[in-house]
């Protein structure tokens, strides 16, 4: 391979056979008069050349490709942009300007294999070893000790804290939010406290800012009746969805106040505040100014008609609401005039260098989602503004500055402090956890869209506070979970929401499975109910439940509910081996916080033992002699229900009632969680022979 493809394969992932035929193409265009050869230029030879102009800008060497090079970077648009990047530098210039771009992830070769990769090659010497660790059994092992509340950090232990972004108050949430936030902190937090970390997953509802006023107006009730009466519908959908909060809270109580205007006075004690005159859209019918969200119009960027005075949700981009063409108060629906108001701003570029050299030792020892990464660096490759932490609202953290007593806090400064408010009315004790940087990891789970406010904007405001807080380790963002053939939207209805998958009558397990199973991790995804219901019947149905059924029943049937004798032979080895590879693979996953991936582990898990019982044909072997009867049926029987007891701890995370439900039918010994989830996971016989299994129903229909 030559030297041009190894570079390109480390950016773009180009196949080899695509780059040199390509080029070569390219070269014998040089042959025409130029006229013809610029013509031929395509956005292909533009993306390469910008590739390649590290490894041949100031090179003699690759005469095959330099004819073509030297082509295309004489096009008048490619000398330009050389020269402003470069900025008479030369190549060293792009070291700086790279730096500023994120890396392109690639997979090393030690990382955890998607599940999706193919089956793994097994060696004698993994079977045999697998097969030894199996047949050697549960030995002593500790079970999951119990929580006692308020859970703090304890030395010697790792203790992480794990948030997931505060919902809106305003609306019911649908099912992108729930995947987003909420579902995928619980997979975690549920994963880690069966590994025996010590652990606090927190969250709760964010309360005020101009959302919650809108959705007051609405219903013709005051703010606080709002936040009152959808936090309760918040907890009653989370609770449905078997989300194992610690303590979910609220964002309107006295210690967010009090938090919130301690940080105010350390900013403005410490010089990272600045006052500036800013243009707002003013309703003259209503007498206020307006908010982002009071305010409507169409988006500068992509002519979407229904902008938010915030953000678009078409296109995703921020806007400044005095830049909406055509606006219209939401309330009265009169065009407002532009005046102008005093506001304050953290100062953003002043912290910038603290914020990057946080960000390299955090980026660099953490697990960041790469669209996490990816955001974060673009925001800093622009280069930090000041930006406005008051707003001229009434429901909100009121702003303690005499100067500024009408205003209250902008909701991206204020919100994110909930999450230590949070804390804070869960136990006097919260500065254990967030003032405690050494002892703590913190994990933040979110959509992408609130990323910069967690990667860039709060952590500014907590660096800037000068008092030891504890920042983010760990910033887990998803990309985005629509609906059918268009986006989930609050505002129009659109999608399914909480309480409409409450009332399907559908089993919260089941929401959870498929939610994860089509967990947004790498790229958007999008809900179906026709594939919602191909997947029910053909992973959990048809596998799962299918597999675990059957070994339930065959000891239940067979064996009159005692585990049979188990005598391996190779084929036994080897699934104990490909099980014991799995397992292996599901813990690395999650560890990583790749919980999508680790799901398909589960599913490869009970297909190799439905491939085993359908191979072994048990049901046939109990019908011959004392051989097949005790040698073979017995060890098949045996091994497949030890394999289901296995199913039933790994699937704890993703769907809890049913784990637990195999569990109990099979009788399964508590210290079976920590014994086979320890380290880097162990697969052993749980369910020696001789063990009673309870009554086994179909767990999963």
């Amino acid at each position: 391979m030559c030297v041009c493809c190894v570079y390109l394969l480390g950016i773009y992932k180009y196949t080899h056979e695509y780059i040199c035929m390509y080029i070569f193409q390219k070269n014998m265009l040089l042959k025409q008069p130029p006229d013809v050869f610029q013509e031929a230029v395509s956005v292909a030879d533009v993306v390469l050349w910008a590739a390649l102009f590290p490894l041949l800008s100031d090179s003699g060497e690759l005469r095959s490709v330099r004819g073509w090079f030297q082509q295309v970077g004489g096009l008048e648009a490619c000398q330009t942009a050389a020269r402003r990047v470069l900025q008479g530098k030369g190549v060293e210039a792009l070291k700086t300007f790279l730096q500023k771009h994120p890396a392109t992830q690639t997979q090393r070769r030690d990382s955890p294999t998607n599940a999706e990769d193919g089956e793994h090659v097994m060696t004698v010497e993994e079977i045999e070893e697998a097969a030894q660790i199996w047949s050697e059994g549960l030995k002593a092992s500790p079970a999951v000790t119990e929580r006692k509340h308020p859970v703090l950090p304890q030395e010697g232990k790792r203790n992480v804290l794990l948030t997931s972004a505060l919902p809106y108050v305003n609306n019911v949430p649908h099912l992108g939010n729930i995947i987003g936030c909420v579902l995928s902190a619980d997979v975690f937090a549920r994963y880690g406290r069966l590994r025996g970390w010590n652990l606090l997953f927190i969250c709760g509802t964010d309360e005020y800012g101009t959302a919650t006023e809108n959705k007051a107006r609405e219903e013709g009730l005051t703010p606080q009746e709002i936040c009152d009466k959808y936090h309760a519908v918040h907890a009653d959908i989370y609770q449905w969805f078997q989300i194992d909060f610690d303590f979910f809270g609220r964002t309107t109580t006295e210690r967010q106040t009090e938090i919130a205007q301690d940080i105010f006075w350390r900013l403005h004690e410490r010089g990272f505040l600045l006052e500036d005159t800013v243009e707002q859209l003013r309703c003259e019918s209503c007498q206020r100014f307006l908010a982002d969200r009071f305010v409507e119009g169409e988006c500068p960027h992509c002519r979407y008609p229904e902008a938010r005075g915030d953000q678009c949700d078409k296109c995703g981009r921020l806007i400044n609401a005095v830049e909406l063409r055509n606006p219209q108060c939401k309330v009265c629906k009169e065009t407002p005039v532009i005046r102008s108001s005093k506001h304050l701003f953290l100062n953003l570029p002043k912290l910038e260098d603290e914020l990057e050299q946080w960000l390299d030792k955090s980026t660099g020892s953490g697990d960041w989602t790469a669209n996490a990464r990816h955001i974060t660096h673009s925001w800093l490759r622009d280069g930090l503004k000041p930006r406005c932490i008051t707003r001229d609202l009434r429901w909100g953290t009121p702003v303690p500055h005499e100067d500024y007593k009408e205003k209250v806090f902008y909701v991206w400064f204020d919100a994110p402090i909930g999450y230590l408010s949070i804390t804070a009315n869960y136990t006097d004790q919260w500065e254990k956890w967030w003032k405690n940087p050494q002892q703590v990891e913190l994990y933040n789970f979110m959509a992408k869209d609130n990323v910069p406010f967690h990667s860039v904007v709060f952590p500014c405001s907590l660096l800037g506070a000068q008092d030891n807080y504890t920042l983010v380790n760990h910033l887990i963002a998803t990309e985005y979970l629509n609906y059918e053939d268009t986006k989930f939207s609050k505002s129009r209805g659109v999608g399914v929401f909480g309480d409409m998958a409450k009332d399907t009558g559908i089993p919260s397990d089941v929401w959870r499975f498929y939610l994860l199973y089509l967990r947004p991790e790498g790229q958007d995804s999008a809900f179906s109910w026709s594939d919602m219901a191909l997947k029910n019947n053909s992973e959990l149905l048809n596998n799962l439940g299918n597999f675990i059924n059957r070994a339930g029943m065959f000891v239940s049937k067979f064996f009159d509910g005692c585990v049979p004798e188990m005598l391996l032979n190779e084929d036994d080895k080897r699934l104990i081996a490909q099980v014991r590879w799995e397992l292996k693979q599901y813990i690395q996953l999650l560890d990583k916080v790749r919980i999508r991936d680790a799901l398909k582990c589960i599913l490869n898990i009970s297909r190799h033992g439905n491939q085993y019982i359908q191979v072994n044909e048990p049901w046939k072997k109990i019908k011959g002699g004392d051989g097949d009867r005790q040698v073979r049926a017995g060890t098949v029987t045996g091994l497949s229900v030890n394999v289901a007891c296995l199913l039933s701890v790994v699937l704890e995370p993703y769907m809890p009632s049913v784990s637990y439900t195999i569990r109990h039918q099979l009788q399964a010994p508590p210290t079976c969680v920590s014994a086979m989830l320890q380290n880097t996971g162990t697969f052993i016989c749980t369910l020696p022979a001789g063990h009673s299994i309870g009554t086994v129903l179909a767990p999963l229909t």
